[in-house]
């Protein structure tokens, strides 16, 4: 008989956790004390304070080891931006393009975005934390080690995106699309809500508790094309 999580051939069905970010900022940063960002710029230890960033060009620039807390992101051009071992902290802002950029070792906390495109880019040991995402768009994007938790997320799409351990933790999920996903240790069982608008197929790699299973069973019917009859 299996014990401890086990099939009979003594395989583990455990879920492969996430790793955290490992985020070590200087003890001193530096205030930033430039007119705007600069596309391809190189920002190293310094920190964003309370700042309008509305429509500023960063394309292709990197921070590292950078704090921004309490800045205006709105219409914010980073596409193809590194953000490495920094911290975002109470940014908001609309319509922020991040596409094809590269975050790692990042943690953004009581963000609230709506419209931010991440669209094919790469997420290794980041988490969002707090706060609420509407619409963020993930599609094509590669994510590994990636957190989210105690977070609101609004229809995002996961569409054609790569996961690998990745977590929702204590997070709300609504009217996420995943089609075309693939999916690798990526655990829902902690997730505060869980609704799926499209792609329910690309689960498969997923954990999700036997509540969760049922509240899901709907989608999963329709999409095998089951007739669920009394």
């Amino acid at each position: 008989m299996a014990r401890n999580g086990q099939q009979g051939s003594g395989r583990t069905q455990a879920v492969k956790a996430a790793r955290r970010p490992q985020v070590g900022l200087p003890p001193e940063l530096i205030g930033w004390q430039g007119g705007g960002l600069e596309p391809d710029g190189d920002y190293d230890g310094l920190e964003f304070a309370d700042l309008d960033l509305t429509g500023q060009e960063g394309v292709g620039a990197r921070f590292m080891d950078c704090a921004v807390r309490r800045c205006v992101l709105d219409e914010a051009g980073l596409a193809g931006a590194r953000i490495l071992d920094s911290l975002l902290e109470g940014v908001r802002g609309v319509g922020t393009d991040l596409a094809g950029a590269a975050l790692r070792d990042v943690e953004l906390v009581d963000a609230r975005l709506g419209g931010t495109a991440l669209h094919g880019a790469v997420l290794e040991r980041v988490e969002f934390r707090g706060g609420k995402i509407d619409y963020l768009n993930l599609r094509q994007a590669r994510l590994r080690d990636v957190v989210f938790e105690e977070c609101v997320l609004v229809e995002p799409d996961f569409g054609g995106a790569v996961l690998e351990r990745v977590e929702f933790r204590g997070c709300v999920l609504r009217g996420a699309d995943v089609t075309g996903a693939r999916m690798t240790d990526v655990d829902l069982r902690a997730a505060a809500e869980l609704d799926f608008s499209r792609g329910v197929e690309a689960l498969a790699g997923a954990a999700v508790t036997p509540a969760q299973l049922l509240a899901l069973a709907p989608a999963l019917a329709a999409h095998l094309g089951l007739r669920v009859l009394p």
